[in-house]
């Protein structure tokens, strides 16, 4: 097979492989010594800010930052109780078909063994491969493996680790970013300081040359170590627009990679840009939102049970809200990869497991109507619409003539988004099949009849499963 090269060129000749667009629901583990205060995402960048919760609970609870520093933090995660098979057991029953591990946050501190970085997961903290034993453990389920990488905006983003509390006791103390012998791991990033990035996270890509080899040096050593089947950026294709084009040249090795590993190109890259000239080089990734309608290209939505990394503050997802977010992504011919989150010892507390097991039951019973379906011709039916409002993710209040649809052969599946309160189902959109049988799964044949294409079934009056229940609609072909 022809091998890649790192241009637009070149790139735009990817297409989404085959399992991506089978598997449908992906798991992440964003999980990393960010994780060790319980107390949420970006605890590495906002306990170096003065007068942030994050900071103020750093300062009571561990210290000033200029005596206990996030490196600190680093060396206090133990992941002592990790136990990946145990979690990949479940997280397969619960319907994911992919599995995607963090190797390096914001943070830049790596999960995995790496000669790039001495500030890693086996040489500090827990003593593991991370990474490595989630890839061991994917492989014995049968789940394609990915990373993530945070990197590309970490330069710009961790420039407070050089200041000072303004006001205080501490006023003017330098944090322990500003010591030399951390350097490699805190950056030579001053030139940042009083420069701060707004906005999307493509704005905090540095022009920063030296910062872009290592960036890239990093990613090479990812894809080297594990091959893996996806590898997702946390923000645009990283510094093209800089006029250096380190993120082609990544795109273009994970591509090849996969060609010398299996023979054809059946990885994917997710980054997340709207600009369709630059995400075509891959596949597009949505931040906790959606897209409106149905697309051409296959896309992922990547969002969480909670916060990002694991908060004792947080208010989870109800199972019944996370199935009906996937349920209406794939019919939009999306994916869903969704953030379990774990405790800095490795476990999962039981609110997420009672989440994953809701989900296990429901699978067991609608998830042939999400695994290996393609979009229908139209995603859905009635007039509710989930709000696309940024990171905003609240609860889709639907109504009983809300359909969402996928297709398997001749099988049309219609997902009730809320069951009818009569049992009498209607749906206006098969004008141009005939239909031959309609059964509930999880239940079996159902009466029905079509006129003028209306089709309409009667459900019985316990419905088969608590949550978002599906029609298997078989039509002529």
């Amino acid at each position: 097979m022809e091998k890649f090269e790192a241009t637009f060129d070149s790139l735009r000749n990817y297409q989404c492989p085959e399992w991506f667009r089978d598997a449908k629901l992906g798991i992440w583990s964003h999980w990393g010594p960010q994780s060790v205060p319980m107390f949420g995402d970006w605890y590495a960048r906002n306990m170096y800010i003065q007068g942030t919760e994050q900071y103020y609970y750093h300062v009571r609870h561990y210290g000033h930052p200029s005596k206990f520093g996030y490196k600190d933090i680093c060396q206090q995660w133990k992941a002592e109780k990790f136990d990946p098979e145990e979690l990949m057991e479940l997280y397969q029953k619960a319907g994911a078909r992919y599995f995607v591990a963090q190797a390096t946050h914001h943070d830049n501190f790596f999960n995995y063994d790496s000669k790039c970085n001495r500030f890693n997961s086996v040489q500090i903290g827990p003593h593991k491969d991370i990474c490595a034993l989630w890839k061991k453990a994917a492989d014995k389920y049968g789940m394609h493996f990915g990373l993530t990488e945070h990197l590309g905006a970490s330069f710009s983003w961790w420039y407070v680790n050089k200041g000072t509390d303004s006001y205080g006791p501490y006023a003017g103390v330098p944090y322990d970013g500003n010591d030399p012998e951390y350097k490699d791991f805190y950056y030579e990033n001053q030139e940042y300081i009083g420069k701060q990035p707004h906005g999307e996270l493509a704005e905090w890509l540095t022009g920063n040359k030296q910062f872009q080899k290592y960036w890239l040096d990093s990613v090479k050593e990812m894809i080297d170590r594990f091959h893996p089947e996806l590898l997702y950026s946390d923000s645009g294709l990283p510094f093209e627009e800089n006029g250096y084009e380190p993120g082609l040249e990544a795109v273009s090795y994970l591509y090849n990679d996969s060609i010398s590993q299996r023979g054809i190109q059946s990885a994917v890259y997710t980054q997340k840009n709207r600009n369709r000239e630059i995400y075509r080089v891959g596949t597009l990734d949505i931040e906790k939102s959606q897209l409106p309608g149905l697309q051409t290209d296959p896309w992922q939505t990547d969002t969480c049970i909670g916060n990002w990394f694991y908060d004792a503050r947080q208010t989870y997802k109800k199972p019944e809200q996370i199935i009906e977010m996937l349920v209406d992504i794939v019919s939009k011919n999306g994916t869903m990869l969704l953030n379990v989150l774990q405790k800095p010892d490795g476990t999962i507390d039981e609110e997420a497991r009672y989440i994953l097991t809701e989900l296990a039951g429901w699978m067991a019973v609608c998830g042939e109507g999400i695994h290996g379906t393609r979009p229908y011709r139209v995603f859905g039916e009635g007039d509710t619409r989930v709000a696309i409002n940024g990171f905003q993710e609240d609860k889709t209040e639907w109504n009983s003539s809300d359909y969402r649809f996928t297709k398997k052969e001749n099988k049309i599946y219609a997902f009730l988004m809320k069951a009818p309160e009569n049992r009498v189902a209607v749906i206006k959109s098969l004008q141009k099949e005939k239909v031959q049988g309609v059964s509930l799964l999880g239940y079996g044949p159902v009466d029905y009849h079509q006129v003028l294409g209306i089709l309409v079934a009667k459900l019985p009056e316990q419905l088969p499963v608590e949550y978002t229940n599906c029609l298997e609609i078989t039509v002529e072909e």
